[in-house]
């Protein structure tokens, strides 16, 4: 990776969890799962965060490690005009303070935190689901389109800490866009 931008970011929340919590039908309520808001995450190349549900799952691997700006959600409630949201709903793995990230979709960057350094592959969009009207708010699964976050593959094994960290980008980004939703495809559906 040859980068050329660095921004001071800060690692709010490391989420670890070894099961699914949203599936099947909302009525039925989210599932009792185990879930960690961790101090630090081991990160191991092509397969995610050690402990994580979808840790070396095959079907996962180029998108085993989301990442999501605090800065969307607090838009988000703003929006719908309601308390700030538990960020740990939304079940993305890294949330970050500062941290512009539509534009990493497709390039590799790097987080560096605690003198360590992982490097990851912006894959896709982390579209919500629907379950965000039933855990954040009525409103928020639209409100969090184009801006869920992004899917990641790990590229290198090391550790995230939480606290002060830098995003290095091979691309300039604009923090005050972290909380702005990204533009996204009109829909083939009806």
């Amino acid at each position: 990776m040859t980068a050329s931008y660095r921004y001071d970011v800060e690692i709010l929340h490391l989420l670890v969890s070894s099961g699914h919590a949203y599936f099947g039908r909302a009525r039925d309520g989210a599932a009792e799962v185990p879930t960690t808001d961790a101090e630090q995450v081991d990160v191991v190349s092509g397969k995610g965060i050690v402990g994580d549900r979808f840790f070396g799952k095959a079907a996962h691997m180029d998108a085993a490690v989301t990442l999501i700006a605090i800065e969307s959600l607090e838009a988000m409630a703003a929006e719908l005009g309601v308390a700030p949201f538990d960020p740990l709903l939304t079940r993305r793995n890294v949330v970050l303070r500062g941290a512009h990230l539509a534009p990493l979709i497709g390039k590799e960057f790097a987080l560096e935190s605690d003198g360590g350094l992982v490097r990851f592959r912006g894959g896709r969009p982390a579209h919500p689901c629907a379950w965000m009207d039933q855990v954040l708010a009525p409103g928020a699964h639209t409100a969090m389109r184009g801006r869920g976050g992004v899917r990641c593959q790990p590229l290198s094994d090391g550790t995230l800490h939480r606290g002060p960290a830098v995003l290095i980008s091979p691309v300039s980004l604009d923090p005050d866009k972290a909380g702005q939703a990204a533009l996204l495809r009109a829909s083939r559906l009806p």
